[in-house]
């Protein structure tokens, strides 16, 4: 099984097989629109724009899961990643990423990639981690998504090879996309 293996709704309710990503180097990200972390949409947009051309994308999902903040449809949060960060790789339907109702694709990619910590060097991780000490306390040992901008690096045969969770450098993300280019 890999990630070609799934279908998922695009921004406009239609469905597509992600066979259409085959032979790419895919980075799979569960966005919000009002989040803390939602500034990292500049550097995923760099990221995007300096490999496209060597077979790189990045899918986007938005999720409502954490605090909220993905209230908007679809159509508008994609008209906010576009005007205000100039996004250009797809977007795609809002999902749920844990739980008994969690998009199978993101199911399979928890499965694939389990949690291994936020990175210690980030400025939210010691607030991130205080919420989840609290709720539920054995969240290291979960592989569940913990947060908005949880991204999940595909190699070019569908199998998903790292997470990174939205706390990790983006340096270190960019030199394992290269490593796969």
């Amino acid at each position: 099984m890999n990630i070609y293996d799934f279908s998922v709704e695009k921004i406009n309710g239609e469905f597509t097989s992600l066979r259409e990503y085959e032979g790419k180097v895919i980075l799979i990200v569960n966005s919000a629109t009002r989040c803390g972390f939602t500034p990292q949409y500049d550097e995923l947009e760099d990221l995007y724009e300096a490999y496209v051309e060597d077979g790189f994308v990045i899918l986007e999902f938005p999720s409502n899961e954490f605090g909220q903040q993905a209230p908007e449809s679809n159509q508008e949060i994609a008209a906010f990643c576009d005007a205000k960060f100039g996004i250009r790789f797809p977007h795609f339907a809002k999902v749920l990423v844990n739980g008994e109702y969690a998009n199978p694709l993101f199911k399979y990619l928890q499965n694939e990639q389990g949690f291994r910590g936020f990175d210690e060097e980030h400025p939210l991780t010691a607030m991130l981690e205080s919420k989840f000490e609290r709720e539920p306390p054995n969240y290291k040992n979960e592989p569940d998504i913990k947060w908005n901008f949880t991204k999940f690096l595909v190699d070019r045969s569908g199998k998903g090879v790292a997470r990174f969770e939205p706390t990790a450098d983006f340096d270190k993300i960019k030199k394992e996309i290269e490593k796969l280019l």
